[in-house]
């Protein structure tokens, strides 16, 4: 059994954690055939349904903001739709392995989590007196002040108070997105 977390595309659904086996248990937590999509810098997969755009599924805001501050490439470019089911990244076999602990607590967890900018030129990081108590709702700014903000250079979501960012069980760095 593997342990995951169901994101529903509904901000209002509460994240839920389940357990998985077969492919059967993770087409029903999608609603139909799966397509993964890695997140190797937290150490997840999130599958989705496959054919979730062509039928019209509704965005999933915190799956698609999630895989934007850690995959920049994806940015702007794809999104997330519907139900997501997030897993640990395939083992050397090709199966799935439990969602790391670290990361079931971030993206369950409240905050307060807060916004910082490194703007060009400049190797210091700059925060505000703003907080979040979602990560979800953090991410969503970062990438907001990363689109919009021309002196940008970086973002990163790090807890409130904290001055050097912050490990997830297993080294993997919850404030770092992917440059």
């Amino acid at each position: 059994m593997v342990r995951a977390l169901r994101i529903p595309a509904d901000q209002d659904e509460p994240i839920t954690e389940l357990y998985v086996d077969k492919l059967e248990d993770y087409q029903a937590a999608v609603g139909g055939w799966i397509e993964p999509v890695d997140i190797p810098q937290l150490g997840i997969t999130i599958y989705v349904h496959e054919e979730g755009l062509a039928l019209g599924l509704p965005f999933n805001p915190r799956t698609t903001f999630l895989w934007w501050y850690y995959v920049p490439e994806a940015r702007q470019k794809a999104m997330l739709v519907g139900s997501a089911l997030i897993v640990g990244l395939p083992d050397r076999n090709g199966d799935s392995t439990s969602i790391p602990g670290g990361v079931v607590d971030v993206l369950t967890g409240t905050g307060p989590w807060r916004v910082e900018v490194k703007v060009h030129g400049d190797p210091k990081w700059y925060g505000n007196q703003a907080t979040y108590s979602d990560y979800f709702e953090a991410l969503v700014w970062a990438m907001v002040t990363l689109e919009r903000w021309t002196q940008a250079e970086d973002v990163r979501v790090v807890p409130a108070g904290s001055t050097s960012g912050g490990k997830l069980a297993g080294g993997a760095d919850v404030t770092e997105p992917a440059a």
